[in-house]
């Protein structure tokens, strides 16, 4: 079996990796630098199956993963009037857990064969899933879903990025087959399960593998459209248009073919970086966030052609911000006030609308410490400071618990 570890971990990550490693079967697995304990798959963790698919590996947010585009902007063309910018994209675009789309967006994917799947699941199930997801695409979410507007320092180019997944569509597409794995019915209430869930497997070549494998596919294309959907809303916004993009998932399982061999590769918050593949990864609000490409070398094959999405967090939501007490609206006992992180956004020039203390610059690791210990597997080909970040509001309960 290969294993490969980069950077350095804390013991619940390092044992809920191997303890990944140990079961189902597995030919070989990586934890990025990135990597912090998760959902029974660490994040930053890449399991390599044979013959077997992990829908908790894939995790509850389906096709999370990230779009940027460079556009025809430059820094001094929209310095002056960012407030208002920001304030439009805030306006615009739904944020926030349970949000409708303002608008009703038409798109092919509804037209997909895949949606056959939830017929077979029945038909309750389908009309419900499919209403849910008409009404939230092109909608963002909470927790650390971003919109920036970020600058190439080198050039003044101006970008656009997002950071999302499949919403409660994928979300609820995870709870179903995780149901359907355990002898449960889709639609269930599933039990409160712990972090430390064994991982979840499936045979890729039986009846419930090919729909949960086509289910995924089809969360996968949401996701796409949604980000889609946002980076164009936001073009609309600046009056620009776009001249090279980048758009890949970090939470998905992939056929591939490693050392002359087909294996589903799931990666939980790990980006995709073949030779010559392009990514997009966002450090936090004040950090940087880059654009990379895969090398063709030994040392990226031995990571199974992974590499980081984004910082990793080094302090939990709650750690952060305090407990919330859901009735008061308010939250107490955390580490970073609400003060620190505003002296620290302002002193690095972002434009901030949303976002709380659970998503300061505080709780990241630096994203170059990161990308050093995945020096030889990747090249940066562009370095990205952001001026402009809009999220959710700081109450906002996030509901993934990867």
């Amino acid at each position: 079996m290969k294993k490969k570890i980069f950077g350095v971990h804390d013991d619940n990550t390092l044992r809920q990796f191997k303890n990944c490693l140990r079961t189902g079967h597995v030919a070989g697995g990586v934890l990025c630098a990135d990597g912090h304990y998760g959902y029974s798959q660490p994040v930053g963790g890449v399991v390599v199956y044979d013959g077997q698919i992990s829908p908790s590996g894939v995790g509850y947010d389906i096709a999370c993963g990230n779009k940027a585009v460079r556009t025809n902007l430059k820094w001094t063309e929209i310095e002056k009037d960012l407030p208002r910018l920001m304030d439009e994209i805030a306006s615009t675009i739904s944020f926030g857990v349970g949000r409708k789309n303002k608008k009703q967006v038409d798109h092919e994917l509804f037209d997909d064969p895949d949606w056959a799947v939830y017929q077979e699941i029945g038909k309750q199930e389908h009309d419900r899933l499919k209403k849910l997801a008409k009404d939230q695409l092109g909608t963002v979410g909470a927790g650390n879903h971003f919109v920036d507007l970020l600058v190439e320092k080198e050039t003044g180019d101006i970008w656009v990025a997002n950071h999302f997944g499949s919403r409660g569509f994928g979300h609820k597409t995870a709870s179903g087959f995780l149901n359907l794995a355990v002898g449960r019915e889709f639609s269930d209430r599933a039990p409160g399960e712990s972090m430390e869930q064994a991982p979840t497997l499936i045979d890729l070549d039986s009846e419930l593998g090919d729909l949960y494998y086509r289910a995924m596919t089809l969360s996968g294309k949401y996701a796409y459209a949604g980000r889609d959907y946002v980076v164009d809303e936001v073009l609309s916004i600046l009056g620009a248009t776009s001249e090279f993009e980048v758009h890949n998932h970090h939470n998905y399982a992939w056929k591939e073919t490693h050392f002359g061999k087909e294996y589903i590769v799931v990666r939980k918050g790990a980006t995709p970086s073949a030779p010559g593949q392009i990514g997009f990864i966002g450090g936090s609000m004040g950090d940087i966030s880059v654009i990379v490409r895969g090398n063709d070398n030994e040392a990226n094959a031995d990571a199974f052609y992974s590499t980081v999405h984004g910082a990793g967090r080094i302090m939990s939501r709650t750690e952060a911000a305090g407990r919330m007490n859901w009735k008061t609206r308010k939250r107490t006992g955390g580490k970073i006030t609400q003060e620190r992180m505003d002296q620290a956004v302002q002193k690095y020039g972002v434009e901030l609308r949303g976002g709380g203390t659970d998503e300061s610059p505080f709780v990241y690791r630096k994203l170059r410490d990161v990308l050093d210990a995945h020096k030889e597997t990747i090249d940066v080909l562009h370095v990205l400071k952001p001026v402009g970040v809009c999220m959710a509001g700081a109450n906002e309960y996030d509901p993934y618990k990867d």
